[in-house]
């Protein structure tokens, strides 16, 4: 059985405009600067941290 994927994009500043927590969620995924991917697994911890920068990412399942 595969493990699943999500595939999370940053499609919105990290940086101005947003609460110091939701910045270091990003950074925690690996995502930087707008436009950068990061693969994760699909797995409970995961999914709450998208859940906090929803408005600032876009995701895919893979």
């Amino acid at each position: 059985m595969a493990d699943k994927k999500l595939t999370v994009k940053l499609v919105r500043s990290a940086v101005c405009n947003v609460k110091k927590d939701q910045t270091r969620t990003c950074r925690a995924m690996g995502l930087r600067k707008i436009g950068d991917t990061s693969v994760l697994p699909d797995n409970p911890s995961v999914r709450g941290m998208i859940f906090k920068v929803k408005h600032l990412v876009q995701v895919e399942e893979n």
